[in-house]
């Protein structure tokens, strides 16, 4: 069981949290979404950006223009596109007439499966996709994109090389592991981006949702494992007996809010695709044996 931490929370403050970044949490807890998105300000004085605007709410719009004040806006970047992210950005870019810059909106049209839409921003539109690799800059700042599929196909984490944070939106959080909902979300491009970042040297991670996380690399090792782990928790129990998806949700969460039932159930179909595509297990009828 996730303890989110007591009130009160900041919400609503701006928050220095190193000399060139600020935050500001949004009113917006859930068991999903831990104490509220956390929107982070890059940059002082001539420019700054704004990664993950957020919710579109009025509250934390404006929060946000308190916390810019005068400050000239050179980018609204967008990490991914779940509404808890990005639909702020319209507003926030209206105000203040930024272009929006990160990830690519999400691929609509993909017809391979059932889809969990109601997640996403529908209306995303940004000005400019950056591609891994491809850098944003302000003065006395440089933020580089990460390409890190997996959460979603369109996540992005965005690395300042002034200080060697890495902000990682949904890709890792320190108070939970990310959801992988099938068919946009893919486990084995998840995993893949997992073993990206580790290979990084970044000092400090920012996420989304969550506390700063000061040993990245031993987190991401420890995620890793236990996605491995729950790999392996699959192949035993549908080596043990042929079963369903929701059969094997209360034998892997024990203790689970019964709110992430849907969500514990959605990254595991997302490990049962990736483990048929390898061959491992087979299924018909959403009954799962291993192969």
């Amino acid at each position: 069981m996730v303890k989110i931490p007591p009130k009160p929370w900041p919400t609503g403050q701006a928050e220095e949290i190193e000399p060139l970044v600020r935050r500001v949490l949004a009113p917006n807890p859930s068991p999903y979404t831990y104490t509220g998105t956390q929107t982070y300000i890059v940059g002082m004085g001539d420019g700054c950006a704004v990664i993950d605007p957020g919710p579109d709410e009025r509250e934390h719009l404006l929060a946000l223009d308190a916390a810019i004040g005068d400050e000239h806006v050179c980018a609204i970047m967008c990490t991914h596109t779940h509404r808890d992210h990005s639909p702020a950005s319209r507003g926030l870019a209206q105000r203040t007439g930024a272009p929006i810059v990160g990830c690519a909106p999400i691929a609509m049209d993909v017809t391979d499966g059932p889809r969990a839409d109601e997640g996403f921003d529908p209306h995303y539109e940004p000005d400019r996709v950056l591609e891994d690799g491809e850098a944003m800059t302000g003065p006395g700042w440089t933020l580089r994109a990460v390409a890190t599929p997996g959460h979603v196909s369109n996540h992005l984490c965005f690395a300042l090389e002034e200080s060697g944070a890495l902000f990682t939106g949904d890709h890792v959080m320190g108070w939970s592991t990310s959801v992988i909902v099938p068919p946009d979300g893919d486990m084995a491009d998840y995993m893949r981006s997992l073993d990206k970042i580790y290979e990084r040297d970044d000092s400090i991670y920012y996420p989304a949702h969550g506390p700063a996380i000061e040993k990245p690399r031993q987190l991401v090792r420890s995620m890793i494992g236990h996605r491995r782990q729950r790999e392996n928790q699959i192949l035993r129990l549908l080596g043990e007996e042929a079963q369903s998806v929701e059969a094997l949700v209360p034998q892997m969460y024990k203790g689970l809010d019964p709110r992430l039932n849907k969500a514990a159930a959605l990254s595991v179909t997302a490990h049962i695709i990736d483990l048929e595509r390898r061959g491992m297990v087979s299924g018909e009828n959403d009954i799962w044996q291993a192969a």
